[in-house]
C-alpha cells in the first residue's frame, strides 16, 4: 500500500516546492501557462501581500512515497466572515496527482484546520480571495487561460466531486474576435445603443490620467465598492489591499483600454481590459530573470487578446445600458491597437444583464468556471 504523507509548507525551501510543483502537474500541456515564480512568491508573502492582514492561510505540499504528489492552502479570510456572517473557508493552489488517496487526505487537512478555527463550510478553490483567482475550469479544456484566470486537468473535476463538494456557484468566460467589427448589424446595432445611453443619460466616457493615477484610483475604489456591493461572494478590499492591486495593474494595463463613465463630472462608472500578458508569460516558464526578460520583449509585441476583466456601474446606474458603451469602445479601439481577440471574464452565472448583453452580441461562451462547497463543521 502506498505511503502518504502530508506535511505543512513550514519554511522558504518548502514554499518554493510548494511553488513549483505546478510542472509536475503540466509536463507536457501545452495549453498550461506556468505563473511567474517571483510573483506567487509576493503573493504568498504574508510580509507584503495585505491580504493577510484580515486573513490566515496555511500551505501543504502530498507526498507519496516520498515522492511530491500534490499541494493546498487552507484560508480564513475573517472579512469574509463578517461581511456575511458566516463560518466559510476555503482551500485554494490544489493540484493533485490523479490520486484519490492523495486528495482526499489534501482535503482532509484543510477541512481539519477549517474546523479547528471555528470554521463550518470549506469553498474552493480560490487563490486567495476572489480579487485572485477564482473556480476548477470544468470546460473549456482546448484553449490556455488568459491571464489571472485558472487552468486545470479535466479530472480535478472527479477529484473534487469524489470528496463530497457540491457547486456552490458557476461563473462564465466569453470570447470574440475582430469578426465582431466586421459584423455591421451587430455594431450598427451597439452604436446606437451607446448613443442613446450616452444621450439619455448625459454620459461622458473618458480613458484614465495615468498622471493622475494617486487620485484615479480613489475613484476606481468608490465606484468598485459601490458596484460589486450586491454580487455573490464580495468582499471590499481594504485601502492597503486597493493600493497594492492597483501598483500591480499599473504595470500591466494599456491605458488606452481603461475607462470612466462620467455623469456631469462624477465617476459612476469603470471599465478595465488587460492584454493578455499570458502570451508572453508562456514563453517564460516562470522566469523574467536574466534571460526571460529577452523573451518578453520579443513577444510583448505578439499579444493580440485582451482580458475585459471588469465593468464596474455604481448601484443607481444598473440596468441602464452603460456595459454597452464600454463594450463598443474597448472593441474599436483594441482592434486599432491590434487586439484582434477578447476574453471577457469573468461573469457570474446569475448576472443576467451582462448575460443578456453578451448574448445580444454574438458574444461566444467557451469556458466555464465552478466554485465548490462542503459542510466541514
Amino acid at each position: 500500500m502506498s505511503d502518504i504523507e502530508i506535511r505543512r509548507v513550514s519554511n522558504e525551501t518548502e514554499k518554493i516546492k510548494f511553488i513549483k510543483f505546478p510542472w509536475k502537474i503540466y509536463k507536457g500541456d501545452d495549453n498550461w501557462v506556468p505563473p511567474l515564480i517571483f510573483d506567487v512568491r509576493n503573493n504568498l508573502n504574508t510580509n507584503k501581500n495585505p491580504f493577510f492582514r484580515h486573513a490566515k492561510a496555511e500551505f501543504w505540499l502530498a507526498y507519496k512515497d516520498g515522492k511530491p504528489a500534490g499541494r493546498i492552502s487552507g484560508i480564513i479570510n475573517h472579512n469574509h466572515n463578517k461581511q456575511y456572517n458566516d463560518k466559510t473557508g476555503f482551500f485554494g493552489f490544489f493540484e493533485s496527482i490523479d490520486d484519490k488517496n492523495v486528495s482526499n487526505r489534501l482535503f482532509d487537512t484543510v477541512g481539519e484546520f477549517l474546523r479547528n478555527e471555528g470554521m463550518d463550510t470549506m469553498r474552493g478553490p480560490i487563490n486567495l480571495s476572489t480579487n485572485d483567482e477564482v473556480g476548477l475550469l470544468i470546460d473549456g479544456f482546448d484553449t490556455p487561460p488568459v491571464i489571472m484566470m485558472t487552468y486545470n486537468p479535466k479530472y480535478y473535476i472527479d477529484l473534487i466531486e469524489h470528496y463530497g463538494f457540491e457547486k456552490a456557484k458557476d461563473v462564465y468566460a466569453y470570447k470574440t474576435d475582430k469578426s465582431i467589427a466586421d459584423n455591421k448589424p451587430v455594431m450598427d446595432k451597439l452604436k446606437r445603443i451607446s448613443d442613446i445611453v450616452q444621450k439619455k443619460e448625459n454620459i461622458k466616457i473618458r480613458k484614465i490620467d495615468i498622471e493622475d493615477f494617486e487620485n484615479e484610483l480613489l475613484r476606481v475604489k468608490e465606484i468598485y465598492n459601490n458596484a460589486w456591493i450586491e454580487n455573490w461572494g464580495f468582499v471590499p478590499m481594504t485601502d492597503e489591499e486597493f493600493t497594492h492591486i492597483a501598483k500591480i495593474f499599473k504595470q500591466i494595463i494599456d491605458k488606452d483600454l481603461v475607462y470612466f463613465a462620467e455623469v456631469n463630472g462624477k465617476p459612476v462608472g469603470f471599465s478595465l481590459a488587460l492584454p493578455d500578458w499570458n502570451i508572453v508569460f508562456k514563453k517564460l516558464n516562470g522566469r523574467l530573470f536574466p534571460f526571460g526578460i529577452i523573451k518578453f520583449l520579443l513577444n510583448r509585441k505578439k499579444i493580440d487578446r485582451i482580458r475585459i476583466i471588469t465593468m464596474g456601474i455604481m448601484k443607481e446606474y444598473h440596468r441602464k445600458g452603460i456595459e454597452a458603451v464600454f463594450i463598443k469602445d474597448t472593441i474599436l479601439i483594441g482592434i486599432e491597437k491590434r487586439y484582434n481577440k477578447a476574453d471577457i471574464s469573468w461573469i457570474l452565472e446569475d448576472n443576467i444583464p451582462m448575460i443578456q448583453t453578451a448574448e445580444k452580441l454574438d458574444l461566444i461562451r467557451y469556458k466555464t468556471y465552478r466554485i465548490y462547497d462542503k459542510k466541514v463543521g
